[in-house]
């Protein structure tokens, strides 16, 4: 690949990753950092921080740095539609943006997506442009979970998947059969974070651990543009709750961390 990843970035690790790969292999990367969502790290790479609705411009930063693929990666909440200052290109997509938003985040985004290909660009999963980093199957790192906790991991995935169909979030924590926490608009860290919050009659502790978080995709949601992530944090934050482990889809999820993540899972 000759033409270098266009990467349009928000918070984490993710895009990070993303853009150190894309430059280990030499294809290189541009990347657009939404104002408001600026990851420090990424200062370090070609690009420029734009508005989240200056649709034109992204598109013509693209173009002249020469980029064929687009990739989106990193933690964006949800914009004040009231409050965006949109270029001409922008302008012109708000009315269906507007509409797309009302039937929720899965709608949005697709017409996002659908506006980037219609500049024939190639829109790619993160997956693809930082490596394999999708979840296996099976056990990665720590105990065989016994039978409780498995029923546990049943669970929250059952619930975890109403909440995708529902377009709601990506992410259930159940402990002994009970829903502690669901994840809607505020995100993993905020639900571990009110997980922690609970009485420890409730869920686990550090010395005693029960329960655990699930993640999986939205069932209609494009996989390219919002796969759940795992990373240090995630897994700080679980540990902090006292849950005894999380689950995922296989080839659900977005591994960030690597070896180092797996390393601190059997700790």
């Amino acid at each position: 690949m000759n033409s270098p990843l266009g990467l349009i970035a928000g918070l984490g690790d993710l895009p990070v990753q993303i853009a150190q790969a894309a430059t280990a292999r030499g294809q290189g990367v541009h990347v657009l950092r939404l104002k408001g969502f600026e990851e420090p790290k990424l200062s370090a790479f070609s690009g420029d921080v734009v508005g989240i609705a200056q649709i034109g411009q992204i598109f013509k930063a693209f173009k002249q740095a020469g980029c064929k693929q687009v990739c989106f990666a990193g933690i964006v909440k949800r914009p004040d539609f009231s409050a965006l200052k949109p270029d001409l290109k922008g302008m012109a997509m708000l009315p269906r943006v507007l509409n797309a938003a009302r039937k929720g985040d899965d709608a949005l985004l697709r017409v996002v997506e659908e506006d980037i290909q219609a500049e024939d660009f190639e829109v790619i999963g993160a997956e693809e442009a930082a490596g394999n980093l999708r979840a296996g199957e099976g056990l990665l790192a720590g105990p065989q979970p016994d039978d409780l906790i498995m029923a546990d991991l049943v669970k929250a995935a059952h619930v975890a998947s109403e909440m995708g169909r529902l377009d709601i979030g990506q992410g259930a924590i159940v402990c002994d059969g009970l829903v502690l926490c669901v994840e809607a608009q505020e995100g993993t860290d905020a639900m571990l974070e009110r997980c922690a919050s609970l009485d420890e009659k409730l869920r686990g502790s550090v010395d005693a651990r029960r329960g655990v978080l699930v993640k999986r995709p939205r069932p209609m949601r494009e996989r390219r543009i919002d796969l759940p992530t795992i990373g240090l944090k995630t897994l700080d934050a679980a540990a902090q709750a006292g849950l005894a482990g999380i689950g995922f889809e296989a080839d659900g999820a977005l591994l960030i961390g690597g070896q180092a993540l797996l390393k601190r899972a059997e700790g």
